[in-house]
């Protein structure tokens, strides 16, 4: 995403549009690197691509910048999850940690994708749901206690973890490159994998739900998910 972002300052910087040699040169990267940046960008609507060869900022980049920016954000980011859920054969969600809360800012399902009922506030849930424990995460210790002063852990089924020194433990080693699974902690009969979403100050996270008959296929579906997030990112960082 750096590197995006790095290449759309550099395309900016060329009013009357560059060929690829010229960024490549410019960001200092290898040109097939930059080739295949471009061709994300363009297939976001970022840059565009002239007839010469050339390339300028596209139109989804420049309405960023006037007051429909959020509505934009929020068009592509759902495009994005529709297209995840369809892919991936599960409904899909994108959450944030927000105001010290865990909220769920978009679902994306269908009839043979369902979403996850919400029988507990996912707010109070952090601790046993994929989405909560991939936001606690990227937290400070300072950040997860004063979560769970406000929301003590509680147990939903079995499975659910609620000592709270063993979740803070559980949550200080998870690496950020490994997804966070909800094995029937939240709920019985469903499996959730959830991957971190940072940009700016969002703190953030991607996440799918699956039936329990369908567990044999989360790890490869989360795995899936966390290299599709990319365009996730630039959306929100723009």
């Amino acid at each position: 995403m750096q590197r995006a972002l790095r290449l759309l300052e550099i395309v900016d910087r060329h009013h009357e549009g560059a060929p690829l040699p010229v960024l490549a040169a410019d960001v200092d990267l290898p040109r097939e690197t930059v080739r295949r940046l471009l061709n994300t960008l363009e297939a976001e609507g970022y840059v565009h691509r002239l007839d010469d060869g050339c390339y300028i900022l596209g139109g989804a980049l420049a309405l960023l910048g006037q007051s429909n920016r959020e509505q934009l954000v929020r068009a592509r980011l759902v495009a994005k999850l529709s297209s995840l859920r369809d892919e991936l054969g599960a409904a899909v969600y994108f959450s944030r940690y927000h105001d010290g809360e865990v909220t769920v800012d978009a679902v994306v399902d269908a009839p043979e994708t369902p979403r996850v009922q919400e029988w507990v506030d996912f707010r109070a849930s952090g601790h046993a749901s994929a989405i909560g424990k991939c936001l606690l995460s990227q937290l400070d210790v300072d950040g997860r206690q004063d979560h769970f002063s406000r929301h003590p852990p509680a147990r939903f089924t079995s499975r659910t973890l609620i000592d709270r020194g063993a979740l803070l433990h559980s949550l200080d080693r998870q690496p950020a490159t490994v997804p966070t699974l909800d094995l029937q902690e939240y709920a019985l009969g469903t499996v959730c994998a959830a991957v971190p979403i940072t940009a700016g100050d969002t703190v953030g996270c991607l996440a799918l739900s699956l039936p329990l008959d369908d567990a044999y296929r989360l790890r490869d579906s989360a795995e899936v998910l966390s290299a599709r997030a990319a365009p996730v990112l630039l959306a929100l960082a723009l």
